[in-house]
C-alpha cells in the first residue's frame, strides 16, 4: 500500500471532517471516524490536526478563507451593478450547491454552538458582509437598487437563504419534480427561483443604467 503524501492526507482529513460534521454532527464524530473515513491512522490525522477542535476550526476556516481570497475578485472584476449581483450571487451558490456539506457544517454549527459562531460572524465574515452591502449602497444611490433596502441586512437573508437552500435542496426541491428521472429539471426550477427571489428584493424594475463618468 503506497502511503499518502502529507498535503494530501491534510485535504482528504478536512474533506472527511467536512462529510462526517455535516452527516452526524461535531460532537458524534471522533477523530478515529474521519481517520477511518480517509484512510490512514488516527496518529497521521493528528499530526495535521493536533485536536478535534483544530480539526473543526480548520474546516470552518476553510469556508470562510474562500470568500476572503473570492469577493474581492469577484466585486473587482465586476463594474456594472447587475454583473456584480450575477458575480456574487453565482459564487455564494454556486459554492454550496456544490458541496451541500459546507452548508449542513455551517447550519449544525449555528444550532449547536450558537456563542461561538456569533463571535465567527462578527469577526471573520464583517469585513466580507460590509464590502457586498457597500457595493448595494452604491446601487441605491445610482438608483439601480431599491432605496429602502437594508444593505446588510440583505446580505445576511440572502446568506442564510443560500445555504438553507443548499442544505435542504435535496429533499424540498423534489416536491417540484416526484419523479426520479425529473431530479435534475426540479434542481433547475429550485436555483432560479432562488436567484429570481434575490434579484427581486434588490433590483428597481426597468431602472436607467447610470451613466459612466469621464476620466
Amino acid at each position: 500500500m503506497v502511503a499518502a503524501a502529507p498535503l494530501d492526507v491534510r485535504a482528504r482529513a478536512l474533506a472527511a471532517a467536512t462529510r462526517l460534521f455535516a452527516a452526524q454532527g461535531f460532537d458524534a464524530t471522533s477523530v478515529q471516524a474521519v481517520a477511518d473515513e480517509v484512510g490512514v491512522t488516527k496518529q497521521a490525522v493528528l499530526h495535521h490536526f493536533p485536536s478535534k477542535e483544530q480539526l473543526r476550526q480548520a474546516v470552518l476556516d476553510g469556508i470562510l478563507a474562500h470568500w476572503t481570497e473570492t469577493l474581492p475578485r469577484l466585486l473587482l472584476a465586476a463594474s456594472a451593478s447587475a454583473d456584480r449581483f450575477d458575480a456574487v450571487f453565482g459564487e455564494l451558490h454556486r459554492f454550496f450547491a456544490s458541496v451541500p456539506d459546507r452548508a449542513l457544517v455551517v447550519l449544525r454549527e449555528a444550532l449547536d454552538r450558537p456563542a461561538e459562531m456569533k463571535r465567527l460572524l462578527r469577526g471573520a465574515v464583517k469585513p466580507w458582509l460590509a464590502a457586498v452591502a457597500g457595493y448595494i449602497e452604491s446601487g441605491k444611490r445610482s438608483g439601480q437598487h431599491f432605496r429602502d433596502v437594508d444593505a446588510e441586512a440583505y446580505v445576511v437573508h440572502v446568506l442564510q437563504m443560500v445555504i438553507a437552500a443548499a442544505a435542504a435542496a435535496p429533499v424540498t426541491s423534489s416536491v417540484l419534480e416526484p419523479e426520479r428521472a425529473q431530479e435534475g429539471r426540479a434542481h433547475e426550477r429550485y436555483d432560479r427561483e432562488l436567484a429570481r427571489i434575490a434579484r427581486a428584493s434588490l433590483f428597481v424594475p426597468n431602472a436607467k443604467k447610470p451613466r459612466k463618468t469621464k476620466r
